[in-house]
């Protein structure tokens, strides 16, 4: 079955695009989730018309995210930690840490976007990856150091 997607899909493709996919898997997931229609004539149609009003959207997004990945780049978060032998700092730094940090900075990220491969668990400067959008990615510097 062929269907359009109309959400960004990382297993399938972006939004817009038609995609061949097993009828189970679309009428049971894909078309009741939202995440796509059935490619009929008139759907196709429609689609047409739907993707002038996405690119819209999608670029302004983006001009957003770009807005907002100068802010984070920016900041330099520092973290004061209790240290113990070889300087190992007690617990840990995670995404967590980082989001909350940044809302006391007054930006709002959800802590999936912070892509922290394991949590900072060393004194030292870190560039975290968080990504705001599927082709902007903010890098912010993390300090962490003796309390």
């Amino acid at each position: 079955m062929e269907i359009i997607l109309k959400k960004n899909t990382p297993s399938l493709g972006k939004m817009g695009n038609v995609v061949r996919v097993a009828d189970g898997h679309a009428r049971n997931y894909l078309i009741p989730q939202g995440i796509g229609i059935e490619a009929t004539a008139k759907n196709l149609k429609l689609l047409e018309k739907e993707l002038k009003i996405w690119e819209k959207k999608a670029e302004k997004q983006k001009e957003e995210a770009q807005k907002l990945a100068q802010e984070i780049e920016k900041l330099s978060l520092n973290f004061a930690k209790k240290t113990g032998e070889d300087d190992r700092i007690f617990g840990s730094v995670t995404s967590i840490d980082i989001e909350a940090r940044l809302k006391e900075n007054n930006i709002q990220i959800d802590r999936k976007k912070i892509h922290l491969e394991e949590p900072i668990k060393a004194l030292g400067i870190f560039t975290v990856p968080v990504k705001l959008h599927t082709e902007v990615t903010a890098n912010l510097r993390v300090l962490v150091v003796k309390e």
